[in-house]
């Protein structure tokens, strides 16, 4: 549970659980049709069929976003289509023009699409009512505002903002490399991406290795910028931080775990854990990088 993280501030939203059940029911996911290319909805997060759509375990709102995606190789779809032009052409003795071999491309999609595999993708989504925090488990930017899209019309007066911080995680990360000084409460791994914002965009990556050396300093004195850094936090939340102020590769130190049985496992234990470190960490780390910005929120207007 939470292997990545996209964090909104929620500016204004006066909500409770009984309504936001109510605006999810009016999407819930169903499988693609036949000839339906993708599905969005909500699933119930237990996984138990026909269970609530949103959960509150400590006072933290968990659901479960999915999609569903037909898949066709482009190279089926553009095969379909030329024996359709052949047959056009055979019939009537000319080539069809561009756009009525548009209107065959999508022709033949119809045509295909009852026979294609299909794709289903979950994602965890994170909603800290008192904290006023959205997190979804992404590491894309286009799946998190294809969520936050739904979520704005479902939900009237709910309004977002990605997470800003006073200073950029990329000038953070520079100087912690630079100086070989952490932030109080956490510590820098041994992975690390360099970017030049130059023409030439040169990459350079350090995986499993010591960054406490003079090369990096020397590759950030020449001009090339953090895009990613590994970082441990208080001993218990290992993750990547990126300069968009992603959070990726969260793992749950073993620190965590210790003195819980192996029956102290489930929903509600994984949800527990899960945003009881979370929820302590993020504001660790924005404090690290000098308190929140101030980001144009994106949704409704109170």
């Amino acid at each position: 549970m939470f292997s990545n993280l996209i964090i909104y501030r929620i500016a204004e939203w006066h909500a409770d659980l009984a309504q936001l059940e109510d605006a999810l029911a009016r999407t819930p996911f169903v499988e693609c049709g036949a000839t339906q290319e993708k599905s969005v909805g909500w699933v119930p997060p237990r996984g138990e069929a026909h269970g609530a759509l949103s959960e509150s375990v400590g006072g933290q709102w968990t659901l479960r976003f999915m999609t569903e995606s037909k898949m066709i190789p482009g190279s089926v779809l553009a095969r379909k289509v030329k024996d359709k032009a052949t047959r056009i052409e055979q019939e009537t003795g000319r080539k069809p023009g561009k756009k009525e071999t548009r209107e065959l491309k999508e022709e033949a999609k119809l045509d295909l699409l009852p026979m294609a595999f299909t794709k289903q993708a979950a994602m965890w989504v994170w909603i800290d009512p008192e904290a006023r925090l959205l997190v979804l488990d992404t590491g894309s930017q286009g799946r998190a505002d294809e969520v936050v899209t739904l979520l704005v019309e479902a939900l009237p007066g709910l309004s977002l903002s990605l997470l800003d911080t006073s200073t950029s995680p990329q000038a953070a990360m520079a100087h912690w490399l630079t100086e070989q000084e952490p932030p109080e409460g956490f510590s820098v791994d041994r992975e690390c991406e360099l970017k030049a914002a130059d023409e030439t965009k040169a990459v350079v990556r350090y995986g499993r290795h010591p960054l406490d050396i003079d090369e990096i300093r020397e590759h950030i004195a020449a001009g090339k910028l953090p895009t990613k850094l590994a970082m441990s936090w208080d001993d218990r939340v290992a993750f990547v931080l990126t300069e968009g102020l992603q959070i990726k590769k969260v793992s749950f130190l073993d620190t965590v775990f210790e003195g819980r049985g192996q029956d102290d496992s489930g929903f509600d234990t994984d949800v527990a854990i899960a945003t009881g470190e979370l929820s302590r960490m993020i504001p660790d780390l924005v404090e690290a990088l000098g308190g929140e910005g101030h980001a144009a929120p994106s949704g409704a207007t109170p």
